[in-house]
């Protein structure tokens, strides 16, 4: 029986080439004499520290936000507001269903 499915490639067999023409020829001229390419070491990306003042802040305002504007509304606001959020939640299936 043939079997129908292509060989699997390794990729350990062949470095990757680089994309950069400069950096690929010096390799291909590293490989043909017999010099050993040297390889880079992997660089973890450095995040930014956060600013614990500005972090808190933020918290403080998340924590109070949707509490503080509902507060402030009047009882037609609310029920607006309510209204659209309910149709763009379920508005959508409800008239994908109707049709």
């Amino acid at each position: 029986m043939l079997d129908s499915s292509m060989p699997k490639r390794s990729s350990t067999e062949k470095p990757k080439r680089p994309r950069d023409v400069n950096k690929l020829a010096f390799q291909i001229v590293q490989e043909s004499i017999g010099a050993s390419v040297p390889e880079k070491p992997a660089v973890a990306k450095k995040r930014k520290a956060k600013d614990p003042a500005a972090v808190a802040l933020g918290r403080k305002g998340e924590l109070k936000g949707g509490k503080a504007r509902a507060a402030s509304m009047t009882k037609e606001q609310l029920v607006a507001q309510a209204k659209k959020a309910a149709e763009a939640r379920w508005g959508k299936e409800q008239r994908q269903d109707e049709e």
